[in-house]
């Protein structure tokens, strides 16, 4: 890093021998831009040199190496919570069965998705005011916390409760990290440091299958049940994160005398919660019943709210609406909600075609998604390198956004026999989009907002990717499971009829299976050819697709595939506008100093001695 600020210390330098030439030459008996009354010479010098002393030293004073010992820290605190995100899916039917609550295990994922989501903003505003670090561990710890009582669930609602008191503490580790980042290292340089926390990403996002189907397919480990171990494995890993940050990182924090904005917090608490709920519920409820239409009101009334609370307080609010005048950040935050639901509604579906479709174990379907994981890593590697040195992000999130909406118009070809080298090397594709583009556009956010602004400004890039996940995860999946059971029934119209279908119904060993002699009874059963009754039971539980002949089980598959293709074009549909936005973003070249800031702070170069 000394080699990068060389440049920056020799230009304060040189402003800093001018300022003392034109004192001499009596030229600073007004100290520029401090006032409008005449000082002395003496004290304009001193104004001076403390404006123009080098910021890039005292503002990022830390080494590479140094970085690296807090970004340990960090990446342990993001892990935690990206790990989270994947880990618990994988194992959620198991722990259902388990607590014999199968119809209620959606409030277990919304009650997190929830107070996660609407703690962000609030985890920024105050971290601006108060600091960092001591939020930043907070949030380790209310996370730790809350994963230990999960493990002591015995009900669903008691794990719905622990996890959204789980989610509390998930909702600051991400915005935290990127914004201590943003506090420790420069703008150019976040590039390449914030490409380590999409490896981390990506790497949970594997890593989550994997060690949740483990878990769940334990009966007990050292006498705990298997599926208690999937919240059990964070205490330890968050011990750790929480010892290596309070050890290494050390921030220098002037604390401001703002008030908090608590009607702003929770108003956006009566805004969101009524539209994630629907969201999630909607297809249960009825997109158009008594409910779903009181959510839609409660909800318009809250965020209505929340805007006049915003607008009234101005640079006191939780979010401050200013922030949404730059450009930059309007266009950002919009793009980041549209990857928000391409990403998270992309990643959601991929899993479910590996297992469903494909037949693959919770571990091998994770295993299966190392291509989409290589994608993110390489992705963020390259961009980061890239951008540190040209300080030029704009190109990599078109190429992002290129690539996604290729990626997903891709995905709509699947079939449920497309071999799997043709899958992964969509999903490279695919990982590749996410790399490119999710650090740029928080690193377009932070360098565009005020220094003081940095955590507020992180958090908001979080939230509006958040809220775009969770939008997308429900909506995408509302769209899955309506539109199965008219495909598994057009594609048993198709296949019946078909030598292959018929032979397996005659096949002696496959009617010496029990469970293909279940099916076929069932089948015979039903009036309407079998389509319709058994469409709804591949709904509640596919499990019983892995045991049938595969020649049996194809209705299903065809039917899920082409959900699926359904989807992904409508996925490939959204991005495709997210694409075009982009290019709305305006071009702002990162700087290799300091984050901007606050204009009013900065005083104009001395003019030269005659």
């Amino acid at each position: 890093m000394s080699g990068r600020h060389a440049k920056p210390r020799g230009r304060a330098a040189r402003r800093l021998e001018r300022a003392r030439q034109a004192e001499r030459a009596g030229h600073l008996e007004h100290a520029p831009g401090r006032g409008d009354g005449p000082v002395p010479a003496s004290a304009a010098t001193t104004t001076a040199v403390a404006d123009l002393a080098p910021s890039s030293d005292d503002d990022f004073p830390l080494s590479h190496r140094q970085v690296l010992t807090i970004l340990t820290g960090l990446m342990m605190g993001m892990f935690l919570a990206a790990l989270d995100q994947t880990i618990v899916a994988t194992a959620i039917r198991t722990i259902s069965d388990d607590l014999h609550g199968l119809s209620e295990q959606a409030w277990v994922t919304t009650a997190y998705l929830i107070t996660s989501t609407i703690v962000t903003p609030l985890y920024g505003k105050l971290s601006d005011i108060y600091g960092r670090k001591k939020f930043f561990l907070t949030a380790i710890s209310i996370f730790i916390a809350g994963s230990a009582l999960c493990s002591f669930a015995n009900s669903m609602l008691e794990l719905a409760f622990f996890r959204a008191f789980q989610g509390l503490g998930a909702g600051g580790l991400f915005a935290l990290a990127l914004a201590i980042i943003g506090d420790i290292v420069p703008p150019r340089e976040r590039a390449r440091y914030q490409g380590y926390f999409l490896a981390v990403f990506g790497t949970s996002s594997v890593l989550g299958p994997v060690v949740g189907g483990f878990f769940a397919g334990q009966s007990s480990i050292l006498g705990i049940t298997g599926w208690r171990w999937v919240f059990l494995v964070n205490v330890p890993v968050g011990i750790v994160a929480l010892g290596v940050v309070a050890r290494t990182l050390h921030l220098h924090h002037h604390r401001l005398n703002h008030r908090i904005d608590w009607w702003g917090a929770l108003a956006l608490v009566i805004g969101f919660v009524p539209l994630l709920l629907v969201a999630e519920q909607g297809r249960d409820w009825g997109w158009a019943s008594g409910r779903a239409i009181t959510a839609y009101l409660i909800g318009a009334v809250g965020l209505l709210a929340f805007v006049l609370v915003e607008r009234s307080l101005g640079d006191e609010a939780l979010l401050p609406l200013k922030l949404f005048n730059n450009p930059t950040i309007r266009i950002a935050s919009i793009v980041s909600v549209i990857v928000g639901m391409a990403m998270f509604g992309g990643i959601s579906l991929l899993p479910l075609y590996m297992q469903i479709v494909k037949g693959s174990s919770p571990t091998e379907a994770g295993l299966q998604l190392l291509p989409l994981t290589l994608g993110i890593m390489s992705g963020s590697v390259i961009a980061g390198q890239l951008i540190s040195r040209t300080g030029r992000y704009r190109r990599f999130i078109r190429t992002g956004g290129g690539l996604l909406t290729g990626a997903l118009v891709l995905l709509y070809f699947l079939r449920y026999d497309t071999p799997y080298w043709e899958l992964a090397v969509v999903c490279l594709v695919f990982g590749l989009g996410l790399g490119f583009m999710m650090q740029p556009l928080t690193l377009a956010v932070q360098n565009a907002a005020d220094r003081r602004d940095m955590g507020v400004a992180t958090s908001s890039a979080t939230f509006t990717r958040q809220i775009g996940g969770t939008l997308g995860v429900a909506v995408f999946l509302s769209i899955l499971f309506s539109t199965v059971p008219d495909k598994i029934a057009a594609a048993f119209k198709t296949i019946m009829p078909s030598a292959e279908f018929q032979a397996a119904t005659k096949d002696p060993a496959v009617l010496a299976d029990p469970a293909n002699a279940a099916f076929l009874k069932q089948l015979a059963e039903s009036r309407s050819g079998g389509q319709s009754s058994l469409s709804a039971g591949a709904l509640s539980d596919s499990s019983f697709l892995n045991h049938i002949d595969p020649r049996l089980a194809k209705p299903f598959f065809v039917g899920y595939a082409d959900s699926m293709d359904l989807v992904f074009i409508c996925a490939a549909a959204v991005m495709a506008v997210g694409w075009a936005v982009i290019f709305l973003l305006p071009h702002v070249e990162l700087r290799g100093g300091p984050a901007r800031a606050n204009p009013d702070e900065l005083a104009p170069e001395p003019a030269l001695p005659h």
